[in-house]
């Protein structure tokens, strides 16, 4: 940063949630007032970030500090989408604020205007969480046997000459003829059809699994789960409900000792996390659907508060 002013600064991530264990990183949130000079000439940064920079596979520890700053003006877009960062910042409790402007003050008293009943980026990211890590990495040791198995033939033969040997399973399956009656073969959603190339299917299958991640991939291999993906999931999901049945989250969150639990890998997945996940998500969706808050946020509002804002402190 530059001369910025700050606006806010506050502690974040799982000591604001209430589920920090012995091992969370400290993480820390702020908003700044961007320059004269910035916005005269249209260079208002988007944001600053630090971080103790990690071999690869290296985790976070309770040494670790991870800092992120927005400008105003971005943080008030985000705030707008309904992006779950700066949603979870506008209802911080006093006790996570180390410091402030009464800019945040009048931006917190006001919050109700960001509030919307598409809050899809909390629905999304809980969904995308749960799908990616939360299956015991079948969906990815699917693919990998199918890699695996591709593998032992010429990529330049087809799907078709090997057809009745394709591996079948959950996750990978014959989809029947397309409307121009080729027929199909699915796995993990990927779909080929029977005239496709082994050395194409096999270079978008391994596209696939790459894109996964180190984390996925560990489960996978662990025939483990991401807990901590897992809990962020259930976190965003619990603190949507709350929104959209009581217009605000409370932090630390109620259900953070149950989330702790399933942080550390304490419960059974398919038993006590999966069936809460599920019905969680879906409820939230059709809270959504059935939520009486606008469409959009008071964008105009923001607007003027943001002139107003730089008119009176640059």
């Amino acid at each position: 940063m530059n001369n910025e002013k700050i606006i806010v600064r506050m502690r974040f991530g799982s000591h604001l949630y209430g589920t920090a264990t012995e091992s969370s990183d400290m993480d820390y949130k702020s908003v700044f007032l961007p320059t004269k000079e910035q916005i005269f000439l249209g260079k208002i940064p988007k944001s600053y970030s630090s971080s103790k920079k990690k071999a690869e596979g290296e985790k976070n520890t309770s040494d670790d500090i991870d800092t992120e700053i927005y400008s105003l003006h971005y943080f008030i877009k985000l705030a707008c989408e309904g992006q779950t960062v700066a949603l979870d910042m506008l209802h911080a409790p006093d006790e996570m604020i180390i410091e402030k402007l009464d800019i945040w003050d009048a931006i917190v008293a006001n919050r109700e205007k960001f509030y919307t009943k598409n809050l899809k980026a909390f629905v999304m990211y809980s969904r995308k969480q749960a799908a990616r890590y939360g299956v015991k990495g079948s969906r990815l040791d699917a693919v990998k046997n199918v890699i695996d198995f591709l593998n032992r033939y010429d990529g330049l033969i087809r799907l078709n000459d090997i057809w009745s040997e394709l591996l079948i399973g959950e996750h990978c399956h014959m989809l029947g003829e397309n409307k121009d009656g080729v027929p199909q073969y699915q796995v993990c959603g990927k779909i080929f059809q029977n005239t496709a190339k082994i050395g194409y299917v096999r270079d978008i299958l391994e596209k696939f699994y790459s894109n996964y991640g180190d984390r996925a991939k560990l489960a996978a291999e662990n025939r483990g789960i991401d807990w901590k993906a897992i809990s962020h999931a259930l976190r965003a999901a619990y603190q949507v409900k709350e929104l959209l049945t009581k217009n605000t989250i409370t932090f630390p969150l109620k259900e953070a000792p149950f989330l702790r639990e399933v942080k550390q890998g304490k419960l059974d997945y398919l038993k006590e996390v999966a069936p809460k996940l599920e019905a969680l998500m879906d409820e939230v969706e059709i809270l959504s659907e059935n939520s009486t808050l606008p469409e959009k946020p008071d964008r105009k509002f923001w607007d003027r508060f943001i002139i107003d804002v730089v008119e009176g402190n640059i």
